[in-house]
């Protein structure tokens, strides 16, 4: 490296940024991909404090609120000099990566989701665990249909040893876990009748375990389910030897009424 490139990248940060569901009610989720993201040896901070990406504002037509919103956090990167952002939430990553562009014409900062960091570093030390399960993926909606990511968590949980079993909406047909757009706030009994619908694809196919890497899919289908229904964080903490910590959702009563949506 010269020392021009080596002085260009002093001070430049990568930001964890967890997204407002996983930080304040999925809080063992979030230091899962912290120690997630060490053990690959990713550098990165931690900020103080967080506002919220703006999705739910965004998504409930309140724009000019959102682009105040977008302009706050712009200026908090800024003043931490971060040049990146990692995040595991598909909402956060969906607004950051279109809506800011749209929203802010001097947004230049990179953004990654977590399930890219972590399918790098497999195929980088080519870790490929033998087989041990069938299990079903849930595509969020957020993830899949909006952003086009497929194949990259699927591919992850192979070498991670396990065969996906697709449900019979997978993919761009995935049928939504029916706790966004504010559905579980306006409209909770037909939220939970969709996710309980979601569940029983998976039993019909005779899997006994859901992963999808959406803290709002995860909490949702997980509060309506009668199989085990797990965040990929999880799966991804076993497989590299970290300590799994799962929030206690009963216990916690996560109120899915503040999720990004």
């Amino acid at each position: 490296m010269g020392i021009k490139s080596f002085l260009e990248k002093i001070g430049k940060n990568t930001v964890y940024y967890p997204g407002c569901l996983t930080k304040y009610a999925l809080s063992a989720e979030a230091e899962n991909y912290k120690k997630i993201l060490g053990k690959l040896g990713a550098d990165f901070i931690i900020l103080p404090d967080i506002l919220c990406c703006g999705s739910p504002v965004l998504n409930a037509g309140y724009e000019t609120e959102a682009r105040k919103l977008a302009r706050k956090n712009l200026e908090i990167f800024k003043k931490y000099n971060v040049k990146k952002i990692i995040t595991n939430c598909p909402a956060c990553f969906k607004t950051f990566l279109k809506d800011y562009k749209e929203m802010l014409p001097d947004w230049d900062i990179e953004v990654e989701h977590v399930i890219s960091v972590i399918l790098s570093y497999l195929e980088k030390k080519k870790i490929v665990l033998e087989r041990r399960e069938k299990v079903s993926y849930h595509d969020p909606c957020h993830l899949g249909r909006h952003l086009g990511i497929y194949e990259e968590p699927r591919k992850i949980l192979e070498r991670l040893g396990y065969e996906v079993v697709e449900l019979r909406n997978s993919r761009e047909n995935s049928l939504c876990c029916g706790g966004g757009a504010g559905l579980k706030t306006n409209n909770p009994e037909l939220a939970n009748k969709i996710a309980r619908k979601r569940v029983e694809q998976a039993r019909d196919i005779g899997v006994k375990k859901i992963i999808t890497p959406c803290p709002l899919c995860y909490a949702h289908l997980h509060e309506n389910s009668e199989i085990e229904v797990l965040e990929f964080s999880h799966v991804v903490a076993e497989a590299l030897g970290i300590k799994v910590e799962k929030t206690d959702l009963k216990k916690e009563k996560c109120e899915l009424k503040e999720a990004c949506s």
